[in-house]
């Protein structure tokens, strides 16, 4: 046997690679007709947008105000933790779009006693939410 002939001969290198990058393309295909013809790739858009909120109380009222970062549509956010009065939820619907500066103020039913409040985030298919942000109420006791 000619063992220096074997390490030299290089012909069939080039088929074995072809072979190797046709199977990886193929694999590569399969994949993303995969993520398509699945719907696979819906929740990469669903991702929480980043926002900073500050909470002022006043008696039985908070004041919760964008502070900073994305715009939100008002009907994704909520306003949780307590029992909100009336025809105030707890949602942002009426706000349109919040923005830094963009405020609402919330009467809570009972006065408040060391709740934590949230503004929560909630995908537009309902599929994720996200807290964005919360304050604990003072304690009235």
């Amino acid at each position: 046997m000619r063992l220096k002939q074997l390490f030299t001969d290089d012909s069939a290198v080039s088929p074995v690679i072809g072979v190797i990058l046709m199977v990886a393309i193929t694999v590569i295909l399969a994949a993303v007709i995969g993520s398509f013809v699945l719907n696979l790739g819906q929740g990469v858009q669903q991702t929480a947008p980043q926002a900073s909120f500050s909470f002022d109380y006043n008696g039985n009222n908070v004041t919760v105000t964008h502070q900073s970062g994305d715009s939100i549509t008002g009907s994704q956010l909520n306003t949780t933790g307590v029992s909100w009065n009336g025809a105030q939820s707890g949602n942002w619907s009426d706000v349109g779009t919040v923005s830094a500066g963009s405020a609402i103020t919330k009467n809570a039913t009972n006065p408040f006693n060391g709740e934590t409040i949230r503004v929560v985030w909630t995908s537009q298919n309902g599929e994720t939410s996200a807290t964005l942000s919360e304050s604990t109420a003072p304690s009235n006791a």
